[in-house]
């Protein structure tokens, strides 16, 4: 708890006057004002985080975290939870649709187990920060006891300092759990207010009898365990993950050491939702990568007060939208960089009407 409290505590605002002296190089570029978009809100956001003007590109690290989930028992998935060994064993061997993108945009990726059910083999690639072998079944209970969630908070924390203290300037998450898309779930319907209905959605893509199977659970386990919302660790605790709360840490760890981190999709959604709710400043420390097809995603983002930058109908998760996000940053950062302004390039700027 004390590593955990003491992280959460570092967390700074972003730099006001180094954003202001960012944007004002945005402007005197050779374009018209504003007109490369959201590019500029990327550079000068990560000017912000980094206290740097004109940032450099940044090492790029990809952290994707796995657990299991106990409420899979109630037939809320499509599959069931011996493909989330067989996935990360995938992702180790680099065949996942994770490794193809992590390749191509040159960043590192780790593999986490935070919470899967089963042991898994000692390999380079696979950090061990097992909590648990898995959740237990939030329909019958808290998912995790409070000391778990914390655990698995500080896990998430340490792995995030690793890679950091290694140089990495540039951090997606993202994740792997059969069941994953319940817990996130009641999170966003916790935090956003709406109804489960409102933001639940298919996720490895249920049948509409297995949705409502969802659906049930996710009102059941919120009933049963009456989450606090005031309180963002009892929420994590009985209707969350492990590898929701290790993702959690991770996002507070960069807030600690200025780092900026692309969120996924809809699970990584649900660690920031949390770890907004705990620290409001983490928020400008997040980087939004993409709108999941998942219904509830808008509501986090909406909750997050973040705009994404990808509309491509994704759901897979893994973190493939951060590390597809990654190439726009690493653009974004090149025209701030890169570009000539109007007094270098000898361009006449804009005549203002009298």
């Amino acid at each position: 708890m004390q590593k955990f409290q003491e992280t959460l505590q570092k967390i700074l605002p972003v730099n006001g006057e180094v954003m202001e002296q960012t944007q004002e190089r945005l402007d005197d570029l050779t374009k018209p004002l504003g007109s490369l978009g959201v590019m500029e809100c990327i550079a000068k956001k990560i000017a912000g985080i980094t206290n740097v003007v004109k940032p450099g590109l940044p090492k790029k690290t990809c952290i994707l975290m796995a657990g299991d989930h106990g409420v899979v028992a109630e037939g809320v998935s499509a599959y069931p939870s011996e493909v989330t060994p067989q996935m990360v064993m995938n992702f180790i061997s680099g065949g996942a649709a994770m490794n193809v993108l992590s390749r191509h945009v040159g960043a590192e990726l780790l593999i986490v187990d935070m919470g899967v059910g089963s042991d898994l083999p000692d390999m380079p690639l696979l950090i061990k920060k097992k909590v648990a072998y898995g959740t237990n079944n939030m329909c019958s209970g808290p998912a995790m006891s409070r000391e778990q969630a914390v655990e698995a908070i500080e896990n998430g924390i340490e792995v995030a300092e690793e890679v950091i203290l290694k140089g990495a300037g540039l951090i997606g998450i993202g994740e792997m759990g059969i069941g994953n898309t319940t817990p996130s779930t009641a999170i966003i319907s916790l935090y956003s207010g709406k109804k489960v209905e409102e933001v639940v959605g298919r996720g490895t893509g249920v049948d509409d009898e297995r949705l409502n199977i969802k659906i049930n659970a996710i009102k059941r386990a919120v009933e049963i365990n009456k989450p606090d919302i005031a309180d963002p660790i009892d929420v994590l605790s009985k209707v969350g993950g492990y590898e929701i709360a290790g993702l959690t840490g991770g996002i507070i760890a960069c807030g600690t050491h200025r780092v900026p981190v692309v969120i996924d999709g809809f699970i990584s959604g649900a660690a920031a939702v949390i770890a907004v709710a705990l620290k409001t400043e983490v928020k400008d420390y997040l980087i939004a990568s993409h709108l999941s097809e998942e219904p509830g995603h808008r509501a986090m983002l909406d909750y997050l007060g973040l705009k994404p930058m990808l509309h491509m109908n994704m759901r897979l998760g893994e973190g493939t939208g951060a590390a597809l996000a990654m190439d726009i940053i690493d653009a974004s950062l090149k025209i701030l960089n890169e570009m000539a302004t109007f007094s270098e390039a000898g361009v006449s700027e804009k005549v203002e009407e009298e």
